[in-house]
């Protein structure tokens, strides 16, 4: 584990109110919840809905999670667009808050895309930004995108910009794929976006994860890549295996909403932008049914707190 990023991101969810805009405080306490667990905050990620939010008010929850003294080193923001002049702007403001890293998508667009058009993109980032503080995790998840973060690319970057150019994260689900990263090495940092994957992996090299579950389960995950260094990843990771095999039977937003709102007692948790659409009721049941089977349940900050 790199002594300037954690060992556990949590692409942090986004708490809506009934009219769709984003509940700040709520925000603020769930990200302040996350950071009493020892975990980090890659904001605006996939699980984040992310892509439904509109620059502005990403940059108005950034400087909210700077005003509430959120510490600047736990922060990983997404900061990647299909527009240049909006990934440059946000990822300046996240170096701006002190974050030690972004995680950067690709242009996703425009397709077939080549590994030169790719490296102009990014290496356009780099160079707006202008910043030796600037480090990029990039961000390959082809299912979404369609544009994968090829071995070619991260060599080409690394090549091109060698202090900048850092990690990648993994969302793939492909195993083979996943070890070709592993296998390049040389300090180069990988989070698969699971801690499944992260117990098959952390012998040989990865890093840590940046994982949704991470969200409802942050504090376990923490503790099993602790653990993995004394008694063995196999042992460390099998109590949080199930917690991630349990989301991963439904919409994960949806479901880590409804975790939330049930435990918190806050219904308003379960809301979600257009075009995700919240679980229906059969699928709740289903979902609680599944997780009282078991024996889950999330510390939320109210619970806490109350």
């Amino acid at each position: 584990m790199s002594p300037d990023l954690l060992s556990v991101y949590a692409p942090v969810l986004t708490p809506f109110n009934s009219d769709l805009s984003c509940n700040t405080a709520k925000f603020i306490e769930h990200c302040r919840w996350l950071v009493a667990q020892d975990a980090g905050l890659a904001i605006f990620g996939t699980n984040s809905e992310a892509a439904s939010l509109s620059l502005r008010k990403k940059r108005k929850l950034l400087d909210s999670v700077v005003e509430a003294g959120i510490p600047g080193k736990t922060l990983m923001p997404g900061t990647g667009a299909c527009s240049l002049e909006e990934t440059i702007e946000l990822t300046c403001a996240a170096v701006d808050a002190g974050a030690p890293a972004v995680l950067v998508l690709p242009p996703f667009f425009f397709k077939p895309v080549t590994t030169d058009g790719l490296a102009r993109y990014y290496g356009s980032l780099i160079e707006a930004v202008g910043s030796d503080r600037l480090k990029i995790v990039l961000y390959h998840i082809p299912q979404f995108t369609g544009v994968p973060i090829t071995i070619e690319l991260i060599e080409t970057l690394r090549r091109r910009y060698p202090a900048n150019i850092i990690g990648v994260k993994d969302s793939s689900g492909d195993r083979d794929n996943l070890n070709r990263y592993l296998e390049i090495g040389d300090g180069f940092r990988v989070f698969p976006a699971s801690e499944i994957l992260l117990g098959e992996t952390i012998g040989r090299g990865a890093v840590g994860c940046i994982s949704a579950t991470a969200n409802v389960n942050a504090r376990a995950m923490v503790d099993a890549v602790l653990a993995s260094a004394t008694v063995g990843a196999t042992e460390a990771f099998a109590a949080v295996a199930p917690v991630r095999s349990l989301f991963q039977q439904f919409p994960m937003i949806q479901a880590m909403k409804v975790a939330l709102a049930r435990h918190s007692g806050d219904a308003s948790w379960r809301a979600v932008r257009p075009p995700l659409v919240e679980l229906d009721q059969q699928a709740v049941q289903k979902f609680i049914a599944a997780s009282t089977e078991i024996g889950f349940k999330p510390w939320s900050a109210a619970l806490e707190n109350a």
